[in-house]
Protein backbone atom coordinates (compact mmCIF):
# COMPACT_ATOMS: atom_id res chain seq x y z
CA UNK A 1 0.00 0.00 0.00
CA UNK A 2 1.39 3.32 -0.81
CA UNK A 3 1.46 6.20 1.76
CA UNK A 4 -0.95 7.98 0.11
CA UNK A 5 -3.13 5.46 0.21
CA UNK A 6 -2.37 4.73 4.40
CA UNK A 7 -3.14 8.46 4.35
CA UNK A 8 -6.44 8.51 3.17
CA UNK A 9 -7.76 5.20 4.80
CA UNK A 10 -6.34 6.95 8.28
CA UNK A 11 -8.31 10.28 7.53
CA UNK A 12 -11.49 8.25 6.55
CA UNK A 13 -11.00 6.29 9.70
CA UNK A 14 -10.84 9.09 11.73
CA UNK A 15 -13.99 10.40 10.44
CA UNK A 16 -15.86 7.28 11.06
CA UNK A 17 -18.55 6.58 13.68
CA UNK A 18 -16.08 5.38 16.14
CA UNK A 19 -12.62 7.57 14.98
CA UNK A 20 -14.63 10.53 15.65
CA UNK A 21 -15.29 9.34 19.53
CA UNK A 22 -11.55 9.06 20.07
CA UNK A 23 -8.96 11.68 22.05
CA UNK A 24 -6.38 12.26 19.64
CA UNK A 25 -3.77 9.84 21.71
CA UNK A 26 -6.68 7.03 22.15
CA UNK A 27 -7.04 6.99 17.93
CA UNK A 28 -3.14 7.12 17.45
CA UNK A 29 -2.41 3.88 19.95
CA UNK A 30 -6.24 2.02 18.43
CA UNK A 31 -4.21 2.73 14.98
CA UNK A 32 -1.25 1.07 15.86
CA UNK A 33 -2.61 -1.46 17.89
CA UNK A 34 -4.64 -2.27 14.71
CA UNK A 35 -1.30 -2.46 12.91
CA UNK A 36 0.04 -4.75 15.63
CA UNK A 37 -2.76 -7.22 14.78
CA UNK A 38 -2.40 -7.04 11.09
CA UNK A 39 1.22 -8.27 11.84
CA UNK A 40 0.13 -10.71 13.87
CA UNK A 41 -2.22 -12.52 11.69
CA UNK A 42 0.32 -12.35 8.55
CA UNK A 43 2.36 -13.90 10.88
CA UNK A 44 0.92 -16.91 12.61
CA UNK A 45 -2.77 -16.64 11.35
CA UNK A 46 -4.39 -15.73 14.69
CA UNK A 47 -5.50 -12.63 16.65
CA UNK A 48 -7.43 -13.37 19.49
CA UNK A 49 -5.19 -14.08 22.98
CA UNK A 50 -2.76 -10.96 21.18
CA UNK A 51 -6.49 -9.08 20.70
CA UNK A 52 -8.00 -9.71 24.45
CA UNK A 53 -4.18 -8.68 26.37
CA UNK A 54 -3.71 -5.58 24.04
CA UNK A 55 -7.69 -4.57 24.43
CA UNK A 56 -7.09 -4.79 28.22
CA UNK A 57 -3.86 -2.98 27.92
CA UNK A 58 -5.24 -0.25 26.26
CA UNK A 59 -8.37 0.03 28.32
CA UNK A 60 -6.46 0.71 31.20
CA UNK A 61 -6.11 4.05 31.96
CA UNK A 62 -9.40 4.98 29.59
CA UNK A 63 -12.44 5.69 30.55
CA UNK A 64 -13.76 2.66 29.35
CA UNK A 65 -13.35 -1.16 29.52
CA UNK A 66 -11.80 -4.27 27.68
CA UNK A 67 -14.86 -4.90 25.45
CA UNK A 68 -15.06 -1.49 24.41
CA UNK A 69 -11.09 -1.60 23.80
CA UNK A 70 -11.99 -4.46 21.86
CA UNK A 71 -14.49 -3.14 19.45
CA UNK A 72 -12.48 0.50 18.90
CA UNK A 73 -9.57 -1.91 17.77
CA UNK A 74 -11.45 -4.42 15.68
CA UNK A 75 -13.18 -1.16 13.83
CA UNK A 76 -9.88 0.27 13.26
CA UNK A 77 -8.85 -3.03 11.73
CA UNK A 78 -11.93 -3.10 9.38
CA UNK A 79 -10.86 0.46 8.21
CA UNK A 80 -7.48 0.37 7.85
CA UNK A 81 -7.41 -3.02 5.91
CA UNK A 82 -10.84 -3.67 4.50
CA UNK A 83 -11.67 -6.27 6.43
CA UNK A 84 -12.44 -7.68 9.67
CA UNK A 85 -9.46 -9.87 11.48
CA UNK A 86 -11.17 -13.03 11.22
CA UNK A 87 -11.90 -12.74 7.48
CA UNK A 88 -8.16 -12.20 6.94
CA UNK A 89 -7.67 -15.34 8.77
CA UNK A 90 -9.67 -17.02 7.35
CA UNK A 91 -8.79 -15.88 3.80
CA UNK A 92 -5.17 -16.71 4.48
CA UNK A 93 -6.40 -20.55 6.30
CA UNK A 94 -7.95 -20.95 2.62
CA UNK A 95 -5.04 -20.16 0.92
CA UNK A 96 -2.96 -22.36 2.48
CA UNK A 97 -5.42 -25.02 1.97
CA UNK A 98 -5.43 -24.35 -1.51
CA UNK A 99 -1.71 -23.75 -2.67
CA UNK A 100 -1.34 -23.34 -6.24
CA UNK A 101 0.47 -26.33 -8.02
CA UNK A 102 3.77 -24.45 -8.16
CA UNK A 103 4.23 -23.55 -4.07
CA UNK A 104 6.31 -26.67 -3.85
CA UNK A 105 8.89 -25.22 -6.44
CA UNK A 106 8.31 -21.83 -4.98
CA UNK A 107 8.99 -23.21 -1.17
CA UNK A 108 12.79 -24.80 -2.44
CA UNK A 109 13.36 -21.73 -4.35
CA UNK A 110 13.22 -19.45 -1.63
CA UNK A 111 14.42 -22.12 0.90
CA UNK A 112 17.41 -21.87 -0.95
CA UNK A 113 17.85 -17.97 -0.82
CA UNK A 114 18.35 -18.47 3.03
CA UNK A 115 22.22 -19.51 2.21
CA UNK A 116 23.53 -16.73 0.32
CA UNK A 117 22.03 -14.50 3.22
CA UNK A 118 24.03 -16.06 5.67
CA UNK A 119 27.18 -16.45 3.66
CA UNK A 120 27.86 -13.01 1.99
CA UNK A 121 27.95 -9.45 2.77
CA UNK A 122 27.01 -8.47 6.04
CA UNK A 123 26.13 -12.10 6.96
CA UNK A 124 23.30 -12.92 9.39
CA UNK A 125 22.43 -15.21 11.56
CA UNK A 126 20.22 -18.33 10.23
CA UNK A 127 16.93 -17.61 12.11
CA UNK A 128 16.88 -14.35 10.81
CA UNK A 129 17.49 -15.82 6.66
CA UNK A 130 14.97 -18.02 7.60
CA UNK A 131 12.37 -15.19 8.93
CA UNK A 132 13.51 -12.80 6.01
CA UNK A 133 12.59 -15.76 3.42
CA UNK A 134 9.78 -16.87 4.84
CA UNK A 135 8.13 -13.56 5.12
CA UNK A 136 8.81 -12.71 1.23
CA UNK A 137 7.14 -16.34 0.59
CA UNK A 138 4.42 -15.51 2.69
CA UNK A 139 4.00 -12.65 0.39
CA UNK A 140 4.18 -14.33 -2.78
CA UNK A 141 1.49 -16.94 -2.12
CA UNK A 142 -0.49 -14.88 0.21
CA UNK A 143 -0.48 -17.40 3.31
CA UNK A 144 0.53 -16.66 6.55
CA UNK A 145 4.81 -16.66 7.38
CA UNK A 146 4.40 -19.52 9.77
CA UNK A 147 2.65 -21.51 6.93
CA UNK A 148 5.61 -20.23 4.47
CA UNK A 149 8.02 -21.77 6.86
CA UNK A 150 6.71 -25.08 6.92
CA UNK A 151 6.05 -24.96 3.59
CA UNK A 152 9.68 -24.77 3.20
CA UNK A 153 10.82 -26.90 5.33
CA UNK A 154 9.17 -29.69 3.59
CA UNK A 155 10.33 -28.80 0.23
CA UNK A 156 13.75 -28.63 1.45
CA UNK A 157 13.74 -32.23 3.03
CA UNK A 158 12.07 -33.58 -0.06
CA UNK A 159 14.37 -32.03 -2.14
CA UNK A 160 17.47 -32.26 -0.14
CA UNK A 161 17.12 -34.64 1.83
CA UNK A 162 18.05 -33.35 5.35
CA UNK A 163 16.70 -30.75 7.56
CA UNK A 164 17.11 -27.25 6.38
CA UNK A 165 17.17 -26.10 10.38
CA UNK A 166 20.59 -28.53 10.61
CA UNK A 167 21.57 -26.88 7.10
CA UNK A 168 20.87 -23.39 7.97
CA UNK A 169 22.93 -23.67 11.63
CA UNK A 170 25.59 -25.63 9.85
CA UNK A 171 26.04 -22.10 7.30
CA UNK A 172 25.65 -19.83 10.16
CA UNK A 173 28.61 -21.73 12.24
CA UNK A 174 30.78 -21.74 9.03
CA UNK A 175 29.94 -18.19 7.90
CA UNK A 176 28.21 -15.77 9.91
CA UNK A 177 29.48 -17.43 13.14
CA UNK A 178 33.04 -16.16 12.56
CA UNK A 179 32.61 -12.73 10.88
CA UNK A 180 30.32 -12.32 14.35
CA UNK A 181 33.25 -13.69 16.88
CA UNK A 182 35.69 -10.81 14.93
CA UNK A 183 33.01 -7.74 15.33
CA UNK A 184 32.92 -8.86 19.26
CA UNK A 185 36.47 -8.86 19.36
CA UNK A 186 37.20 -5.18 18.09
CA UNK A 187 34.09 -3.90 19.96
CA UNK A 188 36.29 -5.27 22.95
CA UNK A 189 39.42 -4.46 21.75
CA UNK A 190 37.69 -0.80 21.08
CA UNK A 191 36.36 -0.31 24.78
CA UNK A 192 39.59 -1.38 26.17
CA UNK A 193 41.46 1.00 24.61
CA UNK A 194 39.18 3.31 25.38
CA UNK A 195 38.98 2.41 29.14
CA UNK A 196 42.93 2.82 28.98
CA UNK A 197 43.12 6.36 27.49
CA UNK A 198 40.45 6.91 30.38
CA UNK A 199 42.92 6.09 33.05
CA UNK A 200 45.99 7.53 31.28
Amino acid sequence: MTTEHNDQKHAEARQSFTGKALSDSQFDESWALAEIMHRGIRKNGSFREKLTDYSHAFARGEKFDALKAEVIIRDQFKAHYGETMNRMRLTLKERQENLPDTADRDAIEYARMIEPLIRDGDTMPFYRAYDYVGGALAEKLNITETGAKELMKTAFRQSENRELYDFGKAVEKQFHQPVREAAQQAREAKRDQTHSRARA
